[in-house]
């Protein structure tokens, strides 16, 4: 899974407000207000979307159950990942490319399908983010924390640990967008050095030393000889999943699109490049990691494989800088994957299309940070914590995880219905004529990964969780389509903020450039 702007306030009324995208306090619309500043350059979206996927982090999550139930081989499914996934990842630029507001996919489908299909979107990816910030949180809190300064495994104090990790990112994220930029590129650099570090070391340990085992890579480890190793929702099926819940959130830099210098150019470029910088390092660090297995059936049974291999290959001190470094990304991963939740809260709250929205679509003066919105993923990580007891728990998290290839799929079949209507800017992002063909490959792409998802038997209940959120939501949609159903009906131009073909019988509305 793996995940990860500014915050909202108090000041900003909630007004229909979305074409407030400019840098000064006046939206191309005419509305006034504290509005979110752009303040992240390039270089800083580009680490919101790497820290979201945070690969090592991924990884050193999913690496056992790999090992479990693919085997070591099952290394060489990320490859077929990271290709499927960096083509959803150009079919989503193409979007961020023509409209530079936060939310994201809501924004698009809102715009380009209508304001109902939209709000579905909308709904979809903000308890997606909801549920993964608290996953990553929890993670962070009990695989790397305790560990780290040497607390016994204990569910009740990883739960308490990971409510005051989330209030200080709430903190953090609220305070301003810079430092939540500033905190995730250096998690970004850590993390990148670390990886780089780790398979610098263990190649040399393993040349050096001849202590590893090249067969490993082709070696179905503890799983030689499991009758479903191939069948559907069998072993070599599941060792997928490491790939498909780690390279996702690629798109979190499209919520901060508001936040964002030359958002037209510097989101959809940092959104592919951050799923092809993960694949690469994340493919070169398992290589590294699974060369270096000495005794793949005690790696296998370790509640740790990652540090376990760390430990046995450079000892205890690298392994403590290992979970020091992995701790750093969990946190800036978290706090990239709050400040997404925030903006999309924000954004469906400011064209009152979300609940409490006359308070969640308010931008606190000082701060340009949505507040009320932020507080909102305290609150919801509070009782989530307090109220699910381990299994219910571990089965939403789960749940979370089939909803980005539901987001994902319905965002291609979008861009394939309306990809006309997408205005073609000279010197832009653009798959030219390859557009249709690298679309067709990541919806059918796509449809294989929710197959993968949902086939194995331990996938039911999460799919039922995710049925459950969907017709929770249909409940406020159904209300506000019977007492407000004028908000579903007409969706804001997003001025300067939206590129595209414009309709020939409508006279073009001068709009300010936001190119800067």
């Amino acid at each position: 899974m793996l995940i990860i702007g500014s915050t909202i306030g108090l000041a900003m009324t909630a007004e229909k407000t979305a074409g407030i995208v400019g840098t000064g306090d006046v939206g191309p619309d005419g509305s006034s207000g504290p509005e979110l500043k752009r303040s992240l350059g390039s270089f800083q979206v580009f680490a919101i979307s790497f820290a979201f996927i945070s690969v090592a982090v991924g990884i050193f999550a999913t690496y056992g159950q790999v090992l479990t139930t693919a085997g070591p081989v099952g290394i060489w499914l990320w490859i077929i990942a990271a290709i499927g996934q960096t083509l959803v990842a150009l079919v989503v630029a193409q979007f961020a490319a023509r409209i530079a507001l936060s939310g994201s996919s809501y924004q698009w489908a809102s715009r380009l399908a209508n304001p109902k299909v939209g709000w579905l979107f909308g709904w979809l990816t903000f308890w997606y983010l909801a549920t993964a910030t608290v996953a990553m949180d929890n993670a962070l809190a009990s695989q790397a924390f305790m560990p780290l300064v040497g607390m016994q495994p204990d569910e009740d104090m990883a739960r308490i640990l990971t409510v005051a990790i989330i209030l200080i990112q709430v903190v953090l994220v609220i305070a301003s967008t810079r430092l939540l930029g500033v905190v995730t590129s250096a998690a970004v650099g850590i993390e990148i050095a670390i990886v780089a570090v780790i398979i610098i070391a263990l190649a040399a340990v393993v040349v050096f030393t001849g202590s590893g085992d090249v067969a490993n890579l082709g070696s179905r480890g503890v799983t030689e000889g499991s009758a479903n190793y191939y069948a559907i929702g069998g072993g070599l099926m599941a060792g997928m999943l490491m790939g498909l819940t780690t390279l996702v959130g690629f798109d979190s830099a499209a919520n901060l699109a508001e936040e964002a210098k030359d958002p037209f150019r510097s989101v959809p470029r940092a959104i592919v490049a951050s799923v092809v910088a993960a694949g690469v390092a994340g493919f070169l660090f398992l290589l590294a990691l699974t060369v270096s297995i000495k005794d793949i059936d005690a790696v296998s049974a370790s509640g740790s494989p990652v540090a376990a291999i760390i430990r046995e290959q450079l000892g205890p001190v690298m392994e403590r800088i290992l979970l020091a470094c992995i701790a750093f990304a969990m946190f800036g991963a978290g706090m990239v994957v709050m400040a997404a939740c925030a903006r999309q809260v924000f954004a469906m709250a400011r064209d009152e299309r979300f609940p409490g929205h006359r308070v969640l679509a308010r931008v606190n003066p000082a701060t340009r940070t949505p507040v009320a919105a932020t507080v909102l993923v305290l609150v919801i990580g509070v009782v989530l914590m307090v109220a699910l007891p381990g299994d219910a728990l571990l089965q939403l998290i789960l749940g979370g995880t089939v909803l980005p290839a539901l987001i994902y799929g319905a965002a291609i079949v979008l861009y394939l219905v309306v990809r006309r209507r997408l205005e073609s800017r000279e010197g832009g992002f653009s798959l030219g004529r390859f557009e249709l063909p690298v679309a067709v490959v990541a919806m059918i792409w796509v449809v294989g990964a929710i197959f993968v998802l949902v086939t194995p038997d331990d996938a039911r209940v999460p799919s039922l969780i995710v049925v459950g959120l969907i017709a929770t939501g249909g409940l406020y949609f159904a209300k506000m389509m019977l007492f407000d159903r004028a908000v579903l009906d007409s969706e804001p131009g997003g001025g300067g903020a939206v590129r595209l073909d414009p309709d020939p019988d409508v006279a073009p509305v001068p709009v300010p450039d936001i190119d800067r």
